[in-house]
């Protein structure tokens, strides 16, 4: 109970944290980005390819 007592105003002390994000992470940052994207239009373009390509050929052949 007392550490209770003791560890509860530590806990509702809310202290600023001032922290340096450096170039490195905004970097990382972007690159994981543009990777979720293209890795998406890639699912979808494989997930499309097939179908449409199917339909070329046989509209090609009659």
């Amino acid at each position: 109970m007392n550490k209770l007592i003791l560890f509860l105003p530590l806990i509702s002390l809310s202290m600023f944290t001032f922290a340096y994000i450096g170039p490195g992470m905004s970097g990382g940052v972007i690159a994981a980005i543009l990777g979720f994207i293209a890795a998406f239009l890639l699912a979808l373009w494989s997930i499309l390819y097939y179908p449409i390509k199917r339909m070329l050929n046989k509209r090609k052949d009659k």
